[in-house]
């Protein structure tokens, strides 16, 4: 398997959690009812947890420090800098709807337009990201790596992924006694 396997494969995952937000954002613009607020909590936990410091940390902190080791062509270069731009927007956007959805708990219903402009922001970031990395940045870098070197970079994937689960709830009981 190719390191870009499992990244593309987080894709799918991050596509369909799009598609829930779609949905979410139908559904209270046709019922113009309330939020739902666990669901939207849910995907905030999403997002941070697996679209951003899973994927986006193996992303950053494997494949992309491995790949500013080589000497890339100025497009993948640039591309590269778009895309952890992206990353950067993509926690913002996140960090600023949890803020407006907290908010919105406190009954500041103007709240609600701002969480509307955040999940339209992330409704339309990620897939042009996602389209981004799958058609026109995974396979062409590929070339800057041995067999052996992706070999290497999908074990440390899969060593990243195992320890993600202990860094959450870690983070979450500190948070707890912290409160």
């Amino acid at each position: 398997m190719k390191p870009i396997g499992p990244l593309m494969r987080e894709h799918r995952l991050i596509e369909r959690m799009i598609g829930l937000l779609k949905t979410e954002m139908q559904r209270i613009t046709k019922d113009n009812t309330d939020v739902n607020i666990n669901f939207l909590n849910l995907a905030i936990d999403f997002f941070r947890t697996y679209a951003d410091r899973t994927h986006h940390g193996k992303e950053e902190d494997i494949l992309f420090k491995a790949l500013v080791k080589k000497r890339l062509t100025i497009e993948h270069e640039k591309i590269m800098d778009e895309l952890v731009a992206e990353h950067i927007l993509a926690r913002k956007t996140v960090g600023s709807l949890a803020s407006a959805i907290a908010s919105y708990k406190k009954n500041n219903l103007s709240s609600l337009e701002d969480i509307d402009e955040y999940l339209i922001q992330l409704v339309t970031l990620y897939p042009r990201h996602i389209e981004k990395e799958d058609k026109h940045f995974f396979y062409p870098i590929l070339e800057y790596f041995t067999k052996k070197e992706q070999d290497v970079m999908l074990q440390e994937f899969w060593e990243f992924d195992r320890g993600m689960i202990h860094e959450k709830y870690q983070k979450t009981v500190e948070g707890l006694e912290n409160r």
